[in-house]
């Protein structure tokens, strides 16, 4: 398992928020997701036998939204 965050661009309003995390959430192999508006930042759990980074972010940015950066930990 993985601690993952990424840093978004183009999140204007709540709503943005909900959008990202039903995403996050629909990817199997995601858990524990926050999505964190003030910060634009999500954070989740990935389990990287089921799912990538890669995915994850290409599922926000076909959405409209950026992907700035990533960074995971493995616990």
């Amino acid at each position: 398992m993985e601690k993952v965050m990424m840093k978004l661009g183009g999140l204007t309003c709540p709503s943005c928020l909900t959008k990202i995390q039903k995403s996050v959430e629909s990817v199997d192999g995601t858990k524990d997701v926050k999505v964190l508006f003030n910060a634009g930042k999500v954070k989740f759990t990935l389990d990287p036998a089921l799912t990538s980074t890669d995915t994850v972010q290409e599922n926000i940015e076909k959405m409209g939204y950026a992907v700035q950066g990533v960074k995971t930990k493995e616990l």
